[in-house]
């Protein structure tokens, strides 16, 4: 009898013991994914010269604002080639540029252009500053162009100044540092901002040699005190904070580059050549896979419908500065 207790208290201990370790060895799946195809992409549309929402679900266009429709017919022609839209003002405006030289702030809910002037140069990116002024880079122009943004008077006698930058391509406020980002050539160009409504005014404070040259994308990397940077044939990050540069991406012809929350892939815009085809039909991520494709876009940069969290404050509204 004793020998049978025995057996079974053996027994027992082998089979919680068992049951224990396989207990141990089931993976836990109960924590949530982020699936990215819940935000919308924004894109610069060069083929029907809009800047547009698309739906990754759907893999429909459920925004979208045009030149042709947003803009007076006499000034039209300087919005040919959009050449990016960003979101400002906690998402509820876009601000827009064109290679023809036009600059424009609307609202997304109902496409009202509620600013827009010219600045010319081939404009590239544009940037809104603290006190709601623009400051824009154009890379034939080669300069930065300060914009005093009065609401209420508009697109004509308008305070403008200019900043000699060769090759200027992007713009970037910094929030924490309170400076503006502009990288050119092989320099990453730090600018302390005046603060003066009426004439807006910028100064050198830094300058922070690239390890590659022909920089074109500028742009915060999500949730993080960093810059995405694209230059001739790769994309990098900058780390603001240690100084250091890293390659991210080898994918030549980067027109943009820009990334979300975890789950998110960083997304790139490659240029299909260098001569006339700067465009592409297709979002790819770092290592050129296919994260969208629509046959007939030209598209030029493309973002992720999120708020930039590095350039504004929460909660930022529209500001007249006068």
């Amino acid at each position: 009898m004793k020998k049978i207790v025995t057996l079974l208290c053996v027994l027992s201990f082998w089979i919680i013991a068992c049951s224990s370790k396989k207990a141990v060895s089931v993976p836990d799946h109960s924590a949530p994914s982020v699936d990215y195809k819940n935000t919308n992409l924004i894109i610069t549309d060069q083929s029907q010269n809009r800047i547009a929402k698309v739906d990754l679900k759907t893999q429909a266009i459920v925004w979208e604002w045009k030149a042709a429709t947003g803009i007076p017919a006499k000034d039209v022609a300087w919005f040919s080639n959009i050449s990016e839209g960003k979101l400002v003002y906690s998402g509820k405006y876009m601000l827009i540029t064109a290679s023809g030289g036009g600059v424009a702030l609307v609202r997304i809910s109902d496409k009202a252009t509620v600013f827009y002037c010219y600045v010319g140069g081939n404009t590239h990116s544009a940037e809104i500053l603290p006190d709601g002024n623009i400051v824009t880079a154009s890379s034939t122009g080669k300069l930065l162009t300060l914009i005093h943004v009065n609401l209420n008077s508009f697109p004509d006698n308008i305070y403008k100044k200019t900043i000699v930058l060769d090759d200027a391509h992007n713009v970037v406020w910094d929030k924490q540092r309170q400076i503006l980002w502009s990288a050119n050539k092989d320099k990453l160009v730090a600018y302390t901002y005046n603060f003066n409504c009426n004439a807006p005014g910028l100064t050198v404070k830094e300058s922070i040699n690239l390890p590659a040259g022909g920089c074109h994308d500028l742009f915060p990397v999500f949730g993080e005190d960093a810059l995405w940077l694209s230059t001739s044939t790769k994309a990098w990050k900058v780390d603001l904070k240690t100084r250091n540069i890293k390659e991210s991406s080898a994918l030549p012809r980067i027109k943009s580059v820009g990334s979300g929350p975890k789950g998110y892939p960083a997304i790139t815009l490659q240029g299909i050549d260098t001569d006339r085809q700067w465009y592409n039909d297709k979002v790819q991520d770092l290592n050129g896979k296919t994260i969208f494709q629509m046959d007939g876009l030209k598209m030029y940069k493309a973002r992720w419908d999120l708020k930039n969290d590095f350039s504004y404050p929460a909660n930022d509204d529209i500001k007249n500065c006068n």
